[in-house]
């Protein structure tokens, strides 16, 4: 595993992300969206879309975050990711992102605006490929990482997965 998640790191030129693995902007769009025509008012204009690589290994985790745009995660190779959501009313819910559709994967996944998110791979020694696309496009001043204690403080049943995937 290590060398072909090293290959792919300087194939496709992907640097460390802050919520764990590694990720690349592949697209960015030129038009915009003005600040006060989005539905949650972010902070200054987004553009229409962007999308990235994200390469997560099993060694690591992507912690609870979230981000006010509709996410959608698309499959490439490796093995299937462990996406868990909590909603903003609490109910959780937990997709595997991969390419075995016999075994209840799925290649494409939306992650609705405004939900708590973390990713995982739970083979050992394992990788996943896969591309993220954000529309309106992402900013990282969208970019909100979990607070344990507020999480815990807010969706107190689920207290297992929420200190499994955040960082104290």
């Amino acid at each position: 595993m290590k060398e072909e998640v090293k290959r792919l790191v300087e194939t496709l030129e992907l640097v460390p992300h802050p919520e764990g693995g590694y990720y690349r902007e592949t697209y960015r769009s030129r038009d915009s969206i003005p600040s006060h025509l989005l539905e949650n008012q972010q902070q200054g204009d987004r553009n229409v879309c962007t999308c990235i690589y994200f390469l997560l290994t099993s060694d690591s985790f992507s912690a609870f975050h979230k981000i006010q745009q509709d996410e959608i995660w698309h499959f490439y190779k490796g093995a299937p990711i462990e996406l868990h959501q909590i909603s903003p009313t609490g109910q959780y819910t937990k997709s595997l992102i991969g390419n075995y559709l016999a075994a209840g994967h799925t290649p494409q996944l939306v992650v609705p605006g405004g939900s708590w998110f973390a990713a995982a791979i739970s083979a050992p020694g394992s990788y996943a490929l896969v591309g993220c696309t954000v529309a309106p496009g992402f900013d990282f001043q969208d970019f909100i990482f979990a607070d344990r204690e507020a999480l815990l403080l807010a969706f107190p049943e689920h207290i297992d997965i929420i200190k499994r995937y955040t960082r104290s």
